[in-house]
């Protein structure tokens, strides 16, 4: 796909992300997009569909989307049958290619037992999820989404929650109250509390969200609140070359990457394209949506049973595949140009990164970086190498989790932001639609 033919554009993102405040969210989000241009859900509990398609399946927070509609004549990928002709007995099957993600962010979340009182304020307890930069969350106008589990008759229902009103705020620390006036250094059991109403008419909070939401109160019987930033997304800069977003990361890649699906099943060759966005990679991706689940694996495989296929043409199929690990990269920061490995600037508005570590907190070797470097040159976009200092701690993806997990080749990519973790992020607007570009390029490879 060229560059100057993506449908992915800066404004398209900011509208994503503020439509998009948690996991399931996004993942609502993307199913729209993709229904729009034919995808059908396929639930994990109904037969697998066996027809030629476009699909997709959601599993909490987590999204996985595919097409059969690949022109591979291999049993377990295109619809043909055992003795088709095509491809000889012993021939290597397309393969899957994969763009992955995570679809959670660091935020700060709703305790189980929320309602606190403190100096006749009325307080509701949070918690850190991931790695917030907490600092960054401080006098900040609130908003809550996420999910109850409703009693609905002998069982249960789901119900999105979204409020986007200014209800709750973690207010500052005035500066004469502190000890050296530079400011204190929060604890993320007392200090990130949110403030949501005077003392003298105390209520549920989880009440006021039941009944924000059409819910009986007495009918919730679990929740996953989050808060987010309620300041818009913005093209900004002198000359609009700037994104300034919350959860960029890692929803800048969900958006990429659903545009990339989106273009890819326009323009099908012998893979098959496979989009992975899963939750809670912020917190190690140990769960039963996370990147360490049998998620993917479970879905792959489905997909060549469903194709005609049997075991040995699944593993023929993964040894043939690869996947790209999309998240945010570091780009150098003009304040603290010191903290990044001096050989190796990133630059905003420079082009999809690659990300290497020889430690593997990156999956990223020579084969994977070689694929994604022919997607860019395919997409006609930069490619920017991306290396962390040796004397930091280097942070980590999906990549190298979904690598051991399946076994398919991986390399780890992505796009190029400053404040990463911050619940306010910045990246370059014409970022987005190199990063799309490269990443349909890797879906669809060209022959």
């Amino acid at each position: 796909m060229p560059f100057s033919d993506s449908n992915a554009t800066a404004a398209g993102l900011c509208n994503f992300v503020d439509v998009s405040p948690s996991p399931f969210h996004v993942c609502r989000t993307v199913s729209v997009q993709l229904e729009e241009v034919g995808f059908v859900r396929v639930e994990e509990t109904a037969a697998w569909p066996t027809e030629v398609g476009r699909y997709y399946l959601i599993r909490g927070g987590s999204l996985v989307a595919w097409s059969t509609e690949s022109d591979s004549h291999e049993p377990g990928l295109s619809g043909s049958t055992p003795g088709d002709s095509g491809h000889s007995a012993g021939s290597t099957p397309g393969g899957f290619r994969i763009v992955g993600g995570h679809t959670d962010s660091p935020n700060l979340r709703v305790k189980q037992n929320p309602d606190l009182e403190s100096a006749g304020w009325q307080i509701v307890g949070l918690e850190p999820y991931g790695g917030a930069w907490l600092n960054s969350w401080l006098d900040r106008d609130l908003g809550i989404s996420g999910r109850l589990s409703v009693r609905d008759g002998n069982g249960l229902r789901e119900v999105l929650v979204k409020i986007d009103e200014p209800i709750l705020r973690v207010p500052q620390l005035a500066i004469h109250l502190s000890e050296d006036r530079k400011g204190v250094t929060l604890d993320p059991q007392r200090h990130v509390n949110a403030v949501w109403g005077l003392g003298n008419s105390p209520r549920s909070f989880l009440g006021y969200v039941a009944e924000r939401e059409g819910v009986d109160p007495s009918a919730v019987l679990g929740w996953e609140l989050m808060t987010h930033d309620l300041a818009p997304s913005a093209v900004v800069g002198v000359e609009n070359e700037l994104v300034s977003a919350p959860r960029l990361d890692n929803q800048a890649t969900c958006y990429a990457g659903t545009q990339a699906l989106i273009a890819a099943v326009e323009n099908p060759t012998t893979a098959t394209p496979v989009l992975a966005l899963f939750d809670h990679e912020e917190v190690g991706s140990m769960s039963d949506r996370g990147a360490f689940s049998d998620l993917l694996n479970t879905v792959l495989e489905r997909i060549v049973l469903g194709r005609g296929g049997g075991r040995e043409e699944f593993l023929r199929t993964m040894a043939a595949s690869i996947c790209a690990s999309g998240d945010m990269a570091h780009a150098t920061h003009p304040n603290y140009p010191d903290r990044h490995e001096p050989a190796h600037r990133i630059e905003l508005g420079g082009g999809p990164v690659l990300k290497v570590n020889q430690n593997l907190r990156y999956a990223t070797d020579s084969v994977g970086a070689g694929a994604f470097a022919l997607a860019c040159d395919q997409a006609g976009v930069p490619l920017q190498r991306y290396v962390h200092r040796a004397d930091l701690p280097c942070g980590s993806t999906i990549g190298p989790i979904t690598a051991s997990r399946t076994g398919v080749s991986t390399v780890d990519v992505g796009a190029p932001q400053l404040a990463m973790h911050s619940a306010r992020e910045l990246m370059g607007a014409s970022d987005v639609a190199a990063y799309a570009a490269a990443l349909a390029a890797f879906l669809a490879p060209a022959r």
